[in-house]
This record gives C-alpha cells, structure tokens and sequence, in this order.
C-alpha cells in the first residue's frame, strides 16, 4: 500500500512539472513568434482587435482563448490618434513673444499652444472652421442643400411717381387784354374739360369781332371767312363764334376755357392784370394716368423690355398693389449712380397716385430650370462669392463660387458646387469672421514658426 502511494505522488509530481515546463515553452514560442501566426506573423489588418488580459502579447482579430492560459480574449479599445504637439507657444497678451516650451507671462499667464494649421482652405483669407453640435445649436447654425430648379426672374428697384408729360397741356393767349374775372382761382384745383378758366377784355378781339359782324352784313364772301379765320387763330371758344352767329352783337369780354380735364399746376394771373401776346397763365396736367420713374442699374437692364408687367407698392398705402408695364427705357446712364431711368405707366382714375410719391416696382420676368442655391447662403467677400460648404462631422468649409441669375429668393450656381452639397445658410456671417480669424492665426502662426527657435536662442 505505501509503495502504491509512493508510486502516484511520483507520477502527480511528474505532471505538474510537464505542464509547468509546457507552459514556459509556449510562452517563449509565442513571445518569438514561433506560434500564434495570426499575433505577429503578418500585419494585423484594420477593425476589432481581442487581446488576453494576462498575456497583452496575445492578439487575434477575433473572439477566441488564449493559447497559454486558456483565459477568454476580450476587445481592445480603438487606439486614439497621438494630440498633435503645438509649434510653439505664444504669449496670450502679446504674440511677439514666443517660447518653444510651456512658460508663464509677467502677469502669471499661460502661453497658448500654436499648432500647425488643420484648417487650411483654398480660398486665401478663410480657413475651414470646425463647430460641435452644441455650438452650431447656439449660434442658429442652419443649413440648405444645393438642388436643381427655378430661378424665378424678378428685380424689384426704388420708383417715384411722376407725371405723364404726354398730358400737360399749358393755356396760353394768343392776344393782348386784361383779366376781368378769374374762375379757376388755385393751383391744384380740378377742372373738367369746356370749363371756364378766365374771363378777358381785349379791344383787338372786340375789333375782330366787329369786322366779322360787318362782313355778315355786306353779303359774305371772302371777307367773311378771312374774318371768322382770324377769330379761331386767335383761341376764341367755338360757343363764342356761335353767339356772334346767333345774337349778331359783338362782345368786349371773352371766356376761355380748359381744353383738357385735369389739374392746375401753374397760375400765373389775377383778376385785373394785363395778359401780353404770348403768355400762358395757366397749365393744366391730366393726371388719370401717370409715369412711375424707376432707377435701374447698368447690369439689369438687360432683363428690361417696353411691354414687362410689373407691380407697384408704396410706402402711403401699405398692402395695396398697382398694375401698371414698361413704356420707355432711358438709352442714357446716369454718370454718378450707374443707373438709366425707366419710364412705367399707371392707371389713376380715382387720383391715389400722385406725383412724387416714392415706393418699389417690381418687375417680373421668365424664370429658367437650372442649379440653384439660396441667395442667403452667399458672402460677398471683394470681388468673390463665397460660401460655406459641409463637410460632415461639424467641418465646414469655404469655397469660391460663379453665381448667375438672382431671384428673391434662389440664385444661379455657374461653378464650384454640386447637386446634393450643403451650405449654411444662417450663422454664415459669423462662420465668415471665425474663419479669417482662423486664417490670420494660421498665417502668424507661420510667421512666427520660423523665429520661434531665434527668440530661443536669445532667452
């Protein structure tokens, strides 16, 4: 019995040296790489990695056991890319001073890394700016994509109401004489057309009357229609010439009236005044249509034409619309303001519309399919439209674009954009300053990098 005791301790011990021995040389073929191609034979490719907890040299691209301990393998985190080390550091209240390692300013600040620009952009003067969520969320950050439709052709531009210079008419006397009675007594007063405007003595007309009656009296003739001739030359209503005709008296004082319906704009007489060959005391416009004058610029009037609709809004009746269309196009520019005055015409029958009144016009015109994005997400930066395209990943980046045709609400993309981008379309303007502040920083940053190892050298 003891020589069989003595027997299986033997045996147990020779066991556990055997496993003991075989677990060192596993661990050393595996540590040489004799074993476990898959650890460090080949390059490990790209995804999950599974490590052994108590063997970190046992690595495997999938779920498995350690060879030497049997343990399970579990999954190694994603290694995070190395922070990138700054150029230098600048001091925060002066970037003159410049140290290649961390320090303290003479107030007890802490220099500011400067790192080598990420943001670099092709557009000089911006740089790509990068905003979380949280941030765009609190500037209001939206934005729209780049799609193919309508570009609707509309120019909307500043009008004043004018008069319409085809509808002055001015009275003037053709005679001399003097003002016996005035009808028309104010300016701006409305008169129909036959309307007594003043009453005048004149002793030529008073002759010339005379020589008509006489002429009725000797039989006619030629001396007749030389005498009723010289009274219709000189403005003598056609009710007077009746009145000669019928009551056969010649008459001292003469009524004029108006010849169109309308308003006096101009009076130049009063009752007892001498009127001389040649004046014109009166002008009277018609003002149930008028002129609405609009400043077009240079690079619009292309889109111009005599016939256009276009729509009328003033600042006196807000909400109210007038219809009117073009008449004429100045074939002059205004030197100074680059614009030609276009000339629109407008019904006023109940008189709403009165001359120099200001307000908009807008013209409306065809509109074409083509690629378009919304006019706000445009920067004017110079000379160039910029924009701001995402990149995903809360990336954004600026870019130069061509722009044709505006409309009021979408705008013509030439070049430098695809269907199905994005761009931002409100914060924008903010986006703008933080990407040249961010480009100043880079070009600074570039600047410095090359004394910041000089001003070292004189610390």
């Amino acid at each position: 019995m003891a020589s069989t005791v003595t027997l299986t301790r033997f045996r147990l011990t020779l066991l556990i040296v055997a496993l003991v021995t075989g677990g060192l040389f596993a661990g050393l073929l595996v540590a040489s790489g004799a074993i476990d191609s898959h650890a460090h034979a080949a390059p490990l490719p790209a995804g999950e990695k599974y490590q052994c907890p108590m063997h970190p040299q046992v690595v495997q691209d999938g779920p498995g056991t350690c060879p030497i301990c049997g343990m399970k393998l579990v999954k190694m985190a994603a290694k995070k890319p190395d922070a990138p080390k700054p150029l230098f550091y600048r001091s925060p209240m002066d970037a003159r001073q410049t140290s290649p390692t961390p320090m303290k300013d003479s107030m007890g600040m802490d220099y500011v890394p400067v790192f080598e620009n990420p943001a670099a952009s092709e557009v000089d003067g911006l740089a790509a700016v990068e905003l979380d969520a949280t941030r765009q969320q609190l500037i209001g950050l939206k934005t729209a994509p780049v799609t193919r439709g309508v570009v609707a052709g509309e120019l909307r531009t500043a009008a004043r109401v004018g008069v319409d210079e085809t509808r002055v008419r001015k009275v003037n006397v053709k005679v001399s004489g003097f003002v016996e009675k005035i009808y028309a007594d104010f300016v701006g007063k409305p008169v129909k057309k036959g309307q007594p405007l003043f009453s005048l003595y004149s002793p030529d007309i008073l002759a010339a009357e005379n020589e008509y009656l006489l002429a009725q009296r000797s039989g006619g003739g030629v001396l007749l229609d030389a005498a009723k001739k010289k009274l219709e030359l000189w403005g003598l209503p056609a009710a007077e010439l009746a009145r000669l005709d019928t009551e056969k008296t010649a008459n001292s004082v003469v009524t004029f009236t108006s010849h169109v319906a309308g308003v006096v704009t101009k009076k130049e007489i009063v009752e007892g005044s001498r009127v001389e060959l040649g004046a014109m005391p009166y002008e009277v416009v018609d003002l149930s249509t008028v002129w609405v004058l609009a400043d077009v610029y240079e690079t619009e009037l292309r889109f111009i034409a005599p016939g256009m609709t276009a729509a009328l809004r003033l600042d006196a009746f807000p909400g109210r619309t007038w219809q009117g269309k073009v008449l004429f196009i100045d074939p002059m520019l205004d030197a100074q303001s680059r614009t030609a005055k276009v000339r629109l015409a407008f019904s006023n029958a109940n008189g709403e519309l009165k001359p120099e009144m200001f307000g908009d016009v807008t013209l409306a015109r065809e509109g074409k399919e083509t690629l378009r994005l919304p006019t706000d997400a445009i920067v004017q930066s110079g000379t160039q439209s910029v924009v701001f395209v995402a990149r995903g990943e809360g990336r954004f980046e600026p870019r130069v674009i061509v722009t044709g045709e505006r409309g009021r609400d979408f705008t013509e993309v030439i070049s430098g954009l695809s269907e199905g981008e994005h761009v931002i379309t409100r914060a924008n303007f903010l986006i703008d300053s933080e990407s040249r502040l961010r480009a100043s920083l880079a070009r600074i940053a570039g600047t410095d990098a090359s004394q910041a190892g000089g001003n070292e050298a004189h610390r």
